[in-house]
């Protein structure tokens, strides 16, 4: 039996998938390290927002090693396969990405405002999102 390819790596290597990845794991990155500034947590029990912002010191070493690995990969496409179990962290950053631009957009709260950096900018970023996502998890 034929072993299967795992697509997302070809377009996050050859395909240039890497830069919006990249970007948002970036932005994933800062929004935790704003998470206490967060409209949403503001209106949240405090213990509930001490849970999140532990979580997110927890996630945000993640985030470095998966950037690192991402740049290793690029030079090394064996390195691509250790990439393929981080495909659901990945997903979240994006969808993070996403979703805060949306927020941007839509309730103009300055600080998804802030967090997005030039709206105009990050909008054109929707479809790369998307399209990162659904390539990700192609196999053939």
């Amino acid at each position: 039996m034929a072993e299967s390819v795992w697509l997302g790596g070809i377009f996050l290597r050859d395909e240039g998938g890497y830069k919006i990845v990249i970007k948002a794991l970036n932005h994933y990155k800062k929004r935790l390290q704003t998470l206490g500034q967060s409209p949403e947590l503001q209106n949240s029990a405090a213990m509930f927002a001490s849970v999140l912002n532990q979580e997110a010191r927890k996630t945000l070493p993640k985030i470095d090693k998966t950037i690192t690995d991402i740049h290793n990969a690029l030079s090394n496409p064996d390195q691509l396969k250790s990439l393929q179990s981080e495909i659901s962290f990945l997903e979240k950053a994006l969808s993070c990405y996403e979703s805060d631009i949306q927020k941007a957009q839509d309730t103009g709260s300055e600080y998804f405002l802030n967090l997005v950096g030039d709206l105009t900018v990050a909008s054109n970023d929707i479809e790369p999102l998307k399209s990162a996502k659904s390539q990700l998890h192609s196999y053939d």
